[in-house]
């Protein structure tokens, strides 16, 4: 394993791309603490992120979790890169010729993916403990030490999404066309899910009966682990009191959904090994 991830780091340490990409990526998680800084003060209204919640623990692991996970493109960006100049500069094929397996290079990618979502998750976890700690309303270690489910959850999802990004980079070569291709089958779920609503419409529990197909498919079932956090916010609920609405969602996170995301992330792996044993290089 540290033999292959030392291959691996050896090349991304010549790819002024995927370093740059990457200092951005974690430039912009660090950003993160920037929220606490938004302030409005107009007149009477005087309104400071910092001060409605949003840091306080445990809904700060949710809330820090769920928007870094909107920040996962620019490592897949990383992660697409690599591959396509595994074809354009050659060094799969030298590195095959040098002595590794296909399986090998394939895992070394994997570690590589795992690699990337561990040193995100910590990344998260260090700057939502100090926010949180300056930030917070409660302090005790048993609340701090709440809901730190999501930190796994946003492993999981980004070990899922990088691993999807990886096939699809074995799959079509380029970068470019990696990431469009993803984009492509984000939209056919979405497609999938609007004839769906179309199909059960005259249906009772449309959503419900919608939702239990749909957790199945890549994209869902990664949006299923970290579900928006903003009508968790207690500021939000007590407006939507005051006029008459009220949010039953669950927000937690489902073993079931970490499950489904698992087997995806087993299946992309194993198609880009069949991709690669098939492939004349």
């Amino acid at each position: 394993m540290l033999k292959l991830l030392t291959i691996e780091f050896h090349k991304l340490k010549y790819n002024k791309a995927s370093k740059v990409l990457s200092l951005i990526y974690f430039g912009l998680l660090a950003c993160i603490a920037l929220i606490a800084a938004i302030k409005f003060d107009v007149g009477p209204i005087k309104f400071h992120l910092a001060e409605i919640g949003i840091f306080n623990f445990p809904y700060i692991w949710h809330f820090n979790t769920y928007i870094a996970s909107l920040l996962k493109f620019f490592l897949l960006l990383v992660i697409v890169s690599m591959i396509a100049n595994e074809y354009s500069y050659k060094t799969l094929k030298q590195n095959l010729i040098d002595g590794l397996s296909k399986k090998e290079f394939i895992l070394s990618k994997f570690y590589m993916v795992v690699v990337f979502a561990f040193i995100s998750t910590i990344f998260v976890f260090v700057v939502s403990l100090i926010l949180g700690l300056c930030y917070s309303d409660y302090n005790e270690f048993a609340i701090i030490t709440s809901d730190l489910q999501y930190l796994f959850a946003f492993f999981i999802k980004l070990v899922g999404f990088f691993s999807m990004g990886l096939f699809f980079g074995i799959l079509v070569k380029r970068s470019a066309f990696a990431v469009g291709a993803m984009v492509v089958w984000f939209f056919i779920e979405n497609i999938f899910k609007g004839y769906l609503f179309w199909s059960f419409k005259s249906s009772e529990n449309t959503s419900e009966k919608v939702d239990a197909i749909l957790q199945f498919l890549p994209f869902e079932a990664m949006s299923n682990l970290i579900k928006e956090p903003f009508t968790k916010l207690g500021a939000v609920k007590s407006i939507a009191n005051q006029i008459g609405e009220t949010f039953t969602k669950s927000y937690a996170v489902d073993f079931s959904t970490i499950a489904i995301v698992a087997v995806w992330t087993f299946i992309f792996m194993y198609l880009s090994l069949v991709l690669l044993q098939k492939r004349d290089l």
